[in-house]
């Protein structure tokens, strides 16, 4: 069952429109690594059709809505009403494992670091791989790391210090960017998450390549043109 107090260690942050199939597990699979710690879990809800919301309430979390805005600012909502010392950023379609928080935690404390991602296996065929090799091996090594959105750790104080979330071209590079420049991040390579591989599996491999270059390029040239 959620643990929800006051001041809890951990708020984890779930950015969810119409996610009725993928939801139930990513909620377990918090509720297990989350089970001996004060914790809450918010799902911000843009706008779903399906049993999104009626799903999450089951699995004792709290509902935010929110407009479908895009995930930047879904996530961003998420956690002004979070009110735990760490947010954790954690996509529908993704799974934590029983020990996630438990390792997580230590890393940053034993690091001194202000957030932290960890590696990951992307569900589907032969398609993924390469996008595992780009974020265990490649982008870990880039400094400061950029954080793919779906498992994103990271402390409150930082998060708001830095800007947050917000929509955009790729926003999980920007947010980790500029968390990455103010204070000292890093990936944890002794965990994994679960995401789901599904838009590579959809859109096709050169589509999937093709669409987050152009996001990426995007997002170079918004940031050249800011004062």
């Amino acid at each position: 069952m959620s643990i929800s107090t006051a001041d809890p260690t951990v708020s984890f942050v779930v950015p969810a429109r119409n996610e009725a199939d993928l939801l139930p597990a990513t909620l377990s699979s918090i509720q297990t690594t989350a089970a001996s710690i004060d914790h809450e879990c918010l799902v911000v809800d843009g706008d779903s059709d399906d049993a999104t919301r009626s799903l999450a309430r089951e699995h004792n979390a709290r509902v935010v809505r929110a407009r479908p805005t895009g995930q930047g600012d879904a996530r961003d909502r998420g956690a002004r009403h979070a009110s735990g010392r760490w947010i954790v950023f954690v996509d529908a379609d993704t799974r934590l494992r029983p020990d996630y928080i438990e390792t997580m935690l230590a890393f940053v404390r034993e690091h001194d670091l202000a957030g932290a991602n960890c590696r990951c296996r992307v569900t589907g065929d032969w398609r993924t791989v390469p996008f595992e090799l780009l974020f265990n091996h490649g982008l870990p090594g880039l400094s400061p790391p950029p954080f793919p959105g779906f498992n994103i750790f990271v402390s409150r104080p930082a998060y708001f210090d830095v800007g947050g979330f917000a929509s955009g071209p790729n926003e999980d590079v920007s947010f980790s960017r500029r968390l990455g420049r103010a204070y000292p991040t890093a990936t944890c390579p002794q965990l994994l998450v679960e995401t789901s591989g599904r838009r590579i599996t959809d859109d096709g491999f050169l589509h999937t390549v093709g669409h987050y270059t152009v996001l990426e390029y995007r997002r170079l040239f918004h940031a050249c043109r800011k004062p």
